[in-house]
């Protein structure tokens, strides 16, 4: 629902890379996805010449649109599309020997899933995100809460039984379907990751373009400035280091709705913070190494795993400060000496933690050239997806 389809500025390319590497694999594929944009907040042009002699074929949904993140539009809009897509395979009953759904949103791949079962065909969710776990970090009121997400659950505890098998985003997401199931299923772990072949050239071409004063230290967050990111403590902990380390600006890369409070925030504790707002993911890739320190920055108990921007960072080749409570990945972050993990949310111990990165060349040298190792061999779409277009082929045996 939110691929970056190709002439668009924003959205996830994942789905468009594992499509392109099905139909490299021989497969005939049809990329399905919403009529309305969810990064621009705007309708497609569905007769535009840049979604036609794609090596896919693209398929619209309707969907009415929302204009925010999380409101009950979105609900709604999202309710609209599944009944669309429910529509598209009633309509096509013959036309697909497999289905590949990403969830969230629960009720699209409940939709997905149902025309699977329907059809007798084999049914993938490539888990993602948790809904409703995640919306809870902003909206968590006893009771109330269990109410409103009441139909998100039921929704991906359906799907979940349904699937024939799992692809998760991390090893938590892979794992998530078997609380709602009896029967063992196929699962994967394949990151989100990045095609490292475009990041290195988004390097190449622009990092010449942006200049970096000698002795600056560059500290950069690449994301939505949203709820599920706390990016006040990061603010607050840059103020934090302004006597000591009057070198140091904090480089936001991107743009949300909390944009506008924390630019007053910044502001108010008077923060060595720098609004790039979003930039094209070439240029993104360039800020990034030309900074020397990264910044995965979540709120306490927030869901998310592994995040999309992690193969950004890591292929960055610079270290990574980890403030998400994920145990799989703050394992990950020691066990392959990326970064370090700190505490969320609490500003001492996150400016210290950049301090010491700071003041260590050597430590910043040696996590650096572990973090492109490992973005290398673990988050380049290019190798790490070929692991879904052969669970895919196993399934259509």
């Amino acid at each position: 629902m939110g691929v970056k389809l190709p002439g668009e500025q924003r959205g996830y390319t994942r789905f468009r890379k594992i499509a392109e590497m099905l139909v490299e694999a021989g497969f005939a594929v049809d990329l399905i996805t919403s009529s309305f944009q969810h990064w621009e907040k705007a309708q497609r042009d569905r007769e535009s010449a840049q979604y036609r002699g794609l090596p896919y074929e693209v398929v619209f949904v309707d969907e009415p649109g929302y204009k925010r993140n999380l409101d009950l539009s979105r609900i709604s809009s999202h309710a609209r599309a599944a009944r669309n897509l429910a529509h598209h395979f009633a309509d096509n009953p013959w036309r697909y020997d497999l289905i590949y759904s990403e969830i969230p949103p629960n009720d699209v791949a409940l939709a997905a899933a149902e025309a699977a079962q329907a059809g007798g065909i084999p049914f993938v969710a490539d888990v993602n995100d948790l809904w409703p776990e995640a919306m809870r970090m902003a909206f968590d009121v006893p009771v109330v809460s269990d109410i409103a997400f009441r139909s998100f659950a039921k929704d991906a505890a359906k799907v979940y039984r349904m699937l024939d098998a799992a692809v998760g985003t991390s090893d938590e997401y892979a794992a998530r379907p078997a609380a709602d199931r009896d029967d063992p299923y196929p699962r994967l772990t394949v990151y989100v990751g990045n095609d490292l072949t475009e990041f290195d050239t988004g390097v190449a071409v622009y990092a010449d373009e942006i200049v970096k004063p000698d002795g600056e230290m560059w500290v950069a967050y690449a994301g939505t400035l949203g709820a599920s990111y706390d990016i006040a403590t990061l603010i607050e902990a840059a103020a934090l280091l302004v006597e000591d380390e009057p070198h140091l600006r904090l480089k936001l890369l991107g743009d949300g709705p909390e944009r506008e409070s924390l630019e007053d925030l910044a502001q108010k504790c008077e923060a060595p913070v720098d609004f790039l707002g979003y930039v094209d993911y070439p240029v993104m890739a360039a800020w990034l190494s030309k900074c020397d320190i990264t910044v995965n920055s979540l709120h306490e108990g927030a869901a998310q795993s592994i995040v999309t921007k992690i193969g950004d960072y890591l292929a960055a080749g610079i270290p990574l400060v980890n403030t998400g409570q994920s145990p799989e990945f703050c394992s990950k972050v020691e066990r392959d000496g990326f970064g370090v993990n700190v505490e969320p949310e609490n500003i001492g111990k996150l400016a210290l933690a950049i301090q010491r990165l700071v003041r260590n060349s050597s430590a910043r040298k040696i996590m650096g050239a572990r973090a492109r190792a490992v973005a290398e061999a673990e988050f380049d779409q290019r190798q790490s997806y070929l692991k879904i277009v052969h669970l895919v082929q196993r399934l259509l045996v």
